[in-house]
């Protein structure tokens, strides 16, 4: 077996990378590595094709799923209500908090609320693992953080197909980011969590197409298969986040039929991805970020899609994230924000969704008021939406109406594009900025929002055309900003770099698949400890 483990390893996490699990990992990373760089290529055939005109639409090929009777298998008991789900990285305060949190599921996630340092990902499976095994707590601040008796069903969201992990080279390659994470924590904590009366549950970010989903399934087959442990052990849901799967949602739960909990409205991603692949069409230029929200006819056409599609196959269609914070020193705003979550909530309960997500605990009870009042059964999976008239291609590509380009909206996407990243470089993918928690799915937001803009030459309604200058003069007043405000502290900050590597993501002629792939190398330590 050739595997270098090219990075650090503190002594408390050693036992994450044990022969039996890096073994397993390279088992896994063998057999699937293939299939996943040649599905990554055809990602960038499909990109040609849409560069070139084509437009996402439904497959011709798989025609007899949509139009078949299946059914996926029912959900497991501790997965029936989940009528509120915290999301958050597996930093050991957050796993205590999320689990005690009075939410019915924590997704502790790997992907974009993490920033991948090789630290980050050995200490969070340290967390996840001393959570299991309830023997996990905190001192800090003169605060003690320990587990309560009842505590959150847990899931996992792995890195996605795209990412490597660098640290982990297996055969003079990098190991796949998604194998890794996945393949560390399922041979750790499965029988532990059998034992607990739950089992190994995830979520599967970022798919493209269901091929990619039966990767997955192909994956959790071999996995069981190893363990010795039931087909069907495995439970996941998949994140409806980019804009081609949506064309595949049934084809996605047919894939992981014996393995599927349901799907996820990815809202922000998913507004990422329709920028992403449809980059070369001014057509699909979108307002300000602020103003794309779930009652735009293509996001609202993608929601009815997904509840349509999961109920009829009998698996959970969840809501997507909140991503408001509580404003603590502005009681006005603050209760303007809380009401703004309110109404977004009671929208996905009344329109069918089984469940919702939220990104900080204070959340936790206004969301879960809205679902027991318009949802007194622990989902309602049996609802099965008729429209009046099928949701069409066109549908999911209506953007409706004009973009609206403000200043403030140019100057909101810069500003929180180079704080993120600045962040993200420091090892933090979660962060709370003006009055929201962002990570890297609403950063890239900002940041491809940026690009289009100015690739397409667009106006702002004040007239004042989006050029390269005027991107370069409002990162200028950014940077004297953040500088002014930070003082001396700003030597300690890695401010220039985010802006030297956030300028160049933004003004570049061609638009970069992610911007946690050109900031990765940033974070990656060389420290061969282990060769094996």
């Amino acid at each position: 077996m050739s595997v270098l483990i090219d990075g650090s390893v503190p002594e408390v996490c050693k036992w994450v990378l044990s022969d039996d699990a890096v073994a397993f990992v390279v088992q896994l990373h063998r057999q699937f590595n293939g299939r996943r760089l040649e599905l990554l290529e055809e990602r960038q055939r499909r990109q040609t094709r849409l560069d070139a005109g084509e437009f996402p639409d439904f497959l011709r090929e798989t025609e007899w799923i949509r139009s078949s009777a299946y059914k996926a298998t029912a959900p497991p008991h501790d997965l029936e209500d989940r009528r509120v789900e915290i999301t958050g990285p597996p930093d050991r305060k957050m796993v205590i908090n999320a689990l005690n949190s009075g939410a019915n599921v924590f997704m502790a996630d790997f992907e974009d609320s993490l920033s991948p340092t090789f630290s980050n990902l050995l200490h969070g499976h340290v967390n996840l693992r001393d959570a299991i095994v309830k023997d996990i707590s905190l001192e800090t601040n003169g605060k003690l953080y320990k587990l309560n008796e009842k505590v959150a069903t847990l899931l996992v969201r792995p890195r996605g197909w795209h990412l490597n992990e660098d640290h982990f080279q297996i055969d003079g390659e990098p190991c796949s980011a998604a194998l890794f994470d996945f393949g560390l924590y399922f041979f750790h904590n499965t029988r532990l969590l059998l034992q607990n009366g739950t089992g190994p549950y995830f979520y599967l970010p970022k798919l493209e197409s269901h091929l990619e989903a039966r990767l997955w399934n192909d994956v959790f087959v071999a996995s069981q298969n190893a363990l010795q442990i039931p087909h069907g052990t495995i439970r996941a849901t998949v994140l409806i986040e980019t804009i081609l799967a949506a064309f595949e949602m049934d084809e996605i739960i047919y894939e992981l039929r014996n393995h599927s909990i349901g799907l996820n409205c990815g809202r922000w991603d998913y507004i990422f991805s329709l920028i992403k692949k449809l980059r070369n069409h001014p057509k699909f230029v979108l307002s300000d970020r602020d103003d794309v929200g779930m009652t735009k006819p293509f996001m609202d056409s993608y929601v009815r899609l997904l509840i349509q599609t999961c109920h009829k196959r009998g698996v959970h269609a969840m809501g997507g994230m909140a991503a408001q914070i509580p404003i603590k020193d502005n009681p006005e705003e603050n209760a303007k924000a809380m009401d703004k979550v309110r109404a977004d909530k009671v929208r996905e309960v009344k329109a069918g969704h089984d469940g919702t997500w939220v990104a900080h605990p204070a959340l936790i009870t206004i969301a879960k008021a809205a679902f027991d009042e318009n949802m007194k059964t622990k989902n309602q999976i049996t609802y099965l939406p008729k429209y009046e008239n099928p949701i069409t291609a066109q549908d999911l590509l209506n953007l409706g109406g004009t973009a609206s380009i403000t200043e403030k909206g140019l100057y909101n996407n810069l500003d929180v594009g180079v704080r993120y990243v600045e962040s993200w470089l420091r090892g933090m993918g979660c962060v709370p900025i003006h009055n929201k928690m962002e990570d890297a799915a609403t950063a890239e937001i900002s940041r491809t929002q940026c690009w289009q803009w100015l690739h397409h030459g667009v106006s702002l309604n004040n007239g004042v055309r989006i050029t390269q200058d005027l991107i370069l003069k409002e990162l200028d007043s950014i940077s004297v900003s953040i500088k002014t405000k930070m003082g001396d502290k700003y030597q300690q900050s890695r401010f220039d770099l985010a802006l030297q590597v956030f300028r160049h993501l933004v003004l570049d002629a061609q638009l970069h698949d992610f911007l946690t792939l050109d900031c990765y190398k940033y974070i990656v330590t060389r420290n061969a400890v282990s060769r094996i």
